[in-house]
């Protein structure tokens, strides 16, 4: 009897071993299902081929993440060895970075999306060592606490099947810096404390040299490189960097140690049309053995690669609107991997991921909650609206020109100094922003604050938040000539130098000489009156579809001076005086740019920001505005406020079209050349004068020189001589008009002969 109990029992456990676990796999979510036929139907790369993902310049444009998880998840089907990649300046440009120290919300993203290595631009150095410091270690903090939710979760729900559980999705891509150099950056003085901060927390989040991933009998090598321009534009990163041709040349070296199949450089760097400025091609010629270099940094957007040898250079453009889609193939193990295809991927046509979507959605919050709400906004409250375009910030700066948005942007900040100032204010001659700066444009419809945010979203102040600071400076009349010229020449050479100003008129002639390119320019009133230096260029001046602010006809120009000559007299436009000090307000990089001009121009032009005494300014922190509140007053913020000042009315119709700021004249002509020159010029002229004389003088010299060697013997004698003397035979004979070598030796002898008789 108690045998055949025991039987039984044993299979009632045995039947329950079978029957449970069924039943708990029934009531499982759809989602287990799917995950035990992955793994049962897992695939496999081709050993022969290899798929790159990449992308760079995102700049906080998490937005598009859902797509891209869309794309990446379609790609890993297609290939599932393929690599994710980015080439920095992943932050600044969006919302999303102003909870960059303490949520890291891109480089969390850029791992649930699975990117595998990344790199630092010069904007992930915008909230100086400490900042990016502190972003690393949120990332490396956030991360541990997103797995280990994610692990009790679904421990829980998978108790009685955890072979089959979800891989966890939270991770971070690996970090790659070739040439930054954190032991000459500590052992300077002055950035020692910094250096130490920045350096722990590169080590505690894992940041190398290099990588290398294997990848189904693939090894890839990927370095990564900050380049010698994105050094210049981080001028807070207060962080030494080696050469980058000489780093990559030493970490190659390195990695071939290790037998790769590829090796990649993710490179801040850039490429250029001027072959001889074109950091990533020269870095691809320097170090050949490099087999990749995805490209960062110009935001360079290409249909097809650039070829340096046997390097491959790629770039698919900025802000998330593309991502680089790169496969190489080989013939066969130990062959090298070639180039077989390159797409630029556009991502807004691609369906978003839902818990993409929904991960993103936690950081939008996080960004109203933390950011917003202390201004007394959210991110989508409209704040006016507009009935027409303003242009897209992809060209911004390509050309010498006039922009409707460098003009609402550069008014924005003289309207939010009156306000934050109130009783105290005192009168702004200019305001000016450069193209660099400006991330962002508004369109047709609404205008809500982040898009306010985003037309200034990047940098930095004193206070360590979000967004650079208006700072005054004070320049004088010849000082503010001076900074027309930096646009009007140096901008062509480096676009982000490019300037809109609000309070004055200029125009730039292109056929001028360097640096007197300036043949007008007016101080103009915007603080007394609503006039903002309107010309007529609706009745037909600005006829290039290309470039409105460029006129060449006779007849237009007549039209604007009749029309500054009109407001002369009713608005207050007036000659600049060289020596008055005039106050100016810029954001805080443009100033502190305008600081450097001296050193950049080697002594041509000099602009020294003045404090309102008139003593040199050392320290522009110092200088920096404050909000009624005492904060520092934000650009993004002044550009906020002035949207809201238009409420219901909508963006002023006087922003529709160009407003005469700035005029491009197309003449050439001696009257246009010679039209108020500038210092250059007349320096120009001097050393021109200075040559014609020393030209004049060395011929000159040498018609003496000529004549004292060929005329000497004619001033003597007009018959023909013999080489010893008038009376005896000679080898040699010479006419009075002839020359000879001889000649002046034969007349040296004869006139010895003369003088002892």
């Amino acid at each position: 009897m108690l045998k055949r109990i025991l039987i039984g029992l044993l299979c009632i456990i045995v039947a329950a071993a079978m029957i449970v676990p069924a039943i708990i796999s029934f009531a499982e979510p759809e989602n287990v299902v799917n995950a035990i036929e992955e793994n049962s139907n897992e695939k496999k790369g081709d050993p022969n081929k290899l798929t790159i993902l990449f992308e760079h310049d995102m700049h906080s444009h998490l937005e598009k993440f859902p797509n891209m998880a869309t794309l990446i998840k379609q790609t890993k089907e297609e290939d599932p060895d393929t690599l994710v990649l980015d080439a920095g300046d992943f932050s600044m440009g969006t919302p999303y970075q102003t909870i960059y120290r303490n949520e890291a919300a891109e480089l969390r993203m850029m791992g649930f999306v699975g990117f595998d290595v990344t790199t630092l631009g010069n904007h992930e150095f915008d909230y100086r060592p400490a900042g990016l410091a502190d972003m690393l270690n949120s990332a490396v903090s956030k991360s541990a606490e997103d797995k280990k939710t994610f692990e009790e979760e679904n421990n829980r729900r998978y108790r009685f099947n955890a072979k089959n559980k979800p891989e966890n999705p939270y991770k971070l891509p690996q970090m790659v810096n070739s040439n930054i150099d954190m032991e000459a950056t500590i052992n300077d003085k002055e950035l020692k404390q910094k250096g130490e901060v920045l350096k722990s927390a590169l080590e505690n989040y894992g940041s190398k040299e290099y990588t290398i991933i294997e990848k189904n009998g693939k090894k890839i090598a990927v370095l990564g490189i900050f380049g010698k321009q994105s050094l210049d534009y981080a001028p807070e990163a207060k962080t030494k960097f080696k050469d980058p041709v000489k780093a990559a040349k030493a970490t190659v070296k390195k990695i071939k140690a290790e037998k790769p199949d590829v090796i990649v450089a993710i490179s801040h760097s850039g490429t250029n049309e001027n072959k001889e400025e074109s950091e990533d091609e020269i870095l691809a010629r320097e170090v050949p053995d490099i087999d990749v270099i995805i490209s960062g940094h110009s935001h360079t957007f290409m249909t097809k690669p650039i070829k340096v040898g046997k390097t491959i250079i790629v770039s698919t453009g900025c802000y998330n609107e593309n991502i680089g889609k790169l496969k190489l193939e080989r013939s066969g193990e130990g062959q090298k991997f070639n180039l077989s295809s390159f797409d630029s991927l556009p991502l807004a046509p691609v369906k978003p991921d839902e818990d993409t979507a929904k991960e993103l959605e936690k950081f939008r919050e996080l960004v109203d909650e933390e950011f917003f709400k202390p201004y007394g906004y959210t991110w989508d409250q409209v704040l006016t609206t507009s009935n027409f375009d303003f242009e897209n910030t992809d060209n911004l700066g390509m050309i010498q020109s006039e922009t409707r948005l460098g003009n609402i942007l550069a008014d924005s900040f003289i309207y939010a100094v009156k306000e934050a100032e109130g009783d105290k204010y005192v009168p702004i001659a200019a305001s000016i922003i450069n193209a660099g700066t400006i991330r962002g444009s508004f369109k047709k419809g609404n205008i809500t604050t982040g898009d306010a945010y985003n037309s200034l979203s990047i940098g930095t102040g004193a206070d360590g938040k979000p967004g650079y600071p208006l700072v005054s400076v004070y320049l004088t009349g010849k000082e503010l000539r001076g900074l027309a010229e930096v646009d009007a020449t140096v901008s062509d050479m480096m676009m982000e130098a490019r300037l809109y100003i609000s309070g004055l008129m200029y125009r730039v002639n292109p056929h001028r000489l360097f640096l007197n390119r300036i043949s007008e320019i007016y101080k103009v009133n915007v603080d007394g009156s609503e006039f903002r230096g309107t010309l007529p260029y609706a009745e037909g001046i600005g006829r290039d579809p290309e470039n409105p602010s460029r006129v060449w006809e006779s007849e237009d120009f007549k039209k604007i001076d009749d029309s500054v000559n009109s407001v002369r007299s009713s608005a207050g436009i007036e000659e600049l005086e060289s020596d008055k000090l005039y106050r100016v307000v810029g954001d805080l990089y443009a100033c502190q740019m305008i600081g450097l001009v001296n050193e950049k121009s080697k002594g041509l032009l000099s602009i020294t920001p003045k404090d309102k005494d008139g003593n040199e300014i050392k320290d522009f922190e110092k200088q920096i505005i404050k909000s009624s509140d005492g904060g520092e007053l934000k650009e993004w913020y002044a550009v906020v406020r002035y949207m809201n000042s238009f409420g219901k009315d909508g963006v002023p119709s006087v922003y529709e079209n160009l407003q005469g700021r700035k005029i491009v004249e197309d003449v050439k002509s001696v009257g246009s050349y010679l039209k108020n020159p500038s210092k250059m010029f007349w320096m120009a002229l001097g050393v021109v004068i200075l040559a014609i004389a020393i030209l004049l003088l060395v011929i000159i010299l040498i018609v003496k020189l000529i004549r004292g060697i060929f005329g000497y013997s004619r001033r003597r004698t007009n018959a023909p001589t013999g080489l010893f003397g008038p009376s005896g035979t000679s080898v040699y004979r010479a006419s009075s008009g002839g020359g000879t070598i001889f000649k002046h030796r034969k007349n040296r002898y004869k006139a010895g002969w003369k003088r002892k008789r």
